[in-house]
């Protein structure tokens, strides 16, 4: 399949428009880096506390954000993901006093109390296997008596039981999912219904993540960052030569720039999904600018005595077809990803449809000028050197 055949587009005849663009693009991207909203860092470098819980019924989100505010530890952000009916939210609680410590406890003790109004030693939609059967040693409903350690072992398989229950119901169950389960004893059951709490929610995950991990994570993803781009030049610089491999290297900052800049305007977290999303996108740039600059370099041998620029056009042209299909189709699935793919991948897919068509653009508009200039400028030196 094939798209343009044949064109004869003048690209480096207008490489000081594509640069002019590119360069007042990078400086809009700058300026909302440092002057204006800045990045909004998630937990994940931040540092905060996030947790992941499924409510019965529809969650009222008025209730829980007041209910976690009250704690005043830090700043609150409530996410659904998946499917609506799933039930499921995302919270994220950033302690903006950089504290160390675990505060997944007294979020879910709050939500509990706001909308768990009934205590109790059993809560079972929100307590582990261990908690539940040390109750249930402690309870003792089918009256085993004996030593601490007898008991133990044997309410631990039913402890572990319910857990599996769970698992199996969604991480939410109720007193009525109990006579499915067989591994239950009878006074066990009847204890469990009429003694435990089920609640309304049911918690799924607990993550921390201290300021001193935060800032660690920062500079180790900064560093994943600036070592991606120094080593795609080093490869250019030996598949090719040094002067395309600064373009290349200079169009992927471009790029980085362009996608930072998209991520502040919108004001989405960054977190280690996003530079995962950014390093695959330095990837794509770049593989797609290889194949051109494969072209430029087997042209320039087929094509003895034209000026370069001249070569770099006829290979960006013979390579339009192959990259606007490749682009196409896979901003296709990207989109798709952004519109469907639910919210804990959206950012991620949010990077990469912005960075496709910045990247595409860079490989066509930006690598090859750049490199153009690198080439012209070697050449005017190795000149000036003959005449000495």
């Amino acid at each position: 399949m094939r798209v343009l055949h044949n064109t004869s587009f003048r690209f480096m005849h207008f490489k000081w428009l594509w640069l002019g663009v590119s360069l007042a693009a990078i400086a809009v991207s700058i300026l909302l880096i440092t002057v204006g909203p800045g990045f909004k860092l998630g937990v994940d470098f931040a540092g905060g506390t996030q947790i992941t819980i499924k409510f019965k019924s529809d969650p009222d989100l008025g209730r829980i954000r007041k209910a976690l505010e009250d704690l005043q530890i830090g700043t609150v952000t409530i996410q659904r993901f998946g499917d609506p009916s799933d039930r499921e939210l995302l919270i994220r609680m950033q302690n903006p006093k950089q504290e160390e410590g675990d505060f997944a406890a007294p979020m879910v003790a709050a939500l509990d109390r706001e909308f768990n109004q009934v205590q109790a030693a059993i809560r079972m939609n929100l307590q582990g296997a261990d908690v539940i059967a040390d109750a249930l040693v402690e309870a003792d409903p089918d009256a085993v008596g004996g030593a601490v350690s007898g008991r133990q072992a044997y309410y631990r398989p039913m402890a572990d039981a319910i857990l599996q229950l769970r698992k199996q119901k969604g991480l939410l169950v109720g007193p009525q999912d109990l006579t499915g389960v067989a591994a239950l004893s009878t006074g066990v059951r009847t204890y469990l219904s009429q003694s435990a709490r089920f609640g309304e929610f049911s918690l799924l995950a607990a993550d921390n993540v201290g300021p001193l991990v935060g800032k660690d994570l920062q500079k180790k993803a900064t560093l994943a960052v600036t070592f991606s781009l120094l080593g795609m030049l080093v490869y250019i610089w030996f598949r090719f030569q040094l002067q395309y491999g600064i373009g290349a290297v200079l169009a992927l900052v471009h790029d980085t720039v362009i996608a930072l800049g998209a991520l502040s305007l919108t004001g989405r977290e960054i977190d280690i999904a996003t530079i995962a999303a950014l390093l695959t996108l330095v990837g794509y740039s770049v593989n797609d600018t290889v194949v051109i600059f494969d072209r430029i370099r087997e042209r320039l041998k087929l094509d003895r005595g034209k000026p370069l620029e001249v070569v770099m056009d006829l290979a960006i042209n013979q390579t339009l077809s192959r990259t606007i299909i490749t682009s196409v189709l896979t901003e296709l699935v990207v989109v798709s990803l952004f519109l469907f793919g639910g919210e804990v991948i959206n950012t991620f897919a949010f990077v990469l449809m912005i960075g496709i068509v910045v990247g595409t653009y860079s490989s066509v508009c930006i690598a090859s000028p750049i490199a153009l200039f690198a080439s012209n400028w070697r050449e005017k030196r190795r000149m000036a050197k003959r005449r000495r």
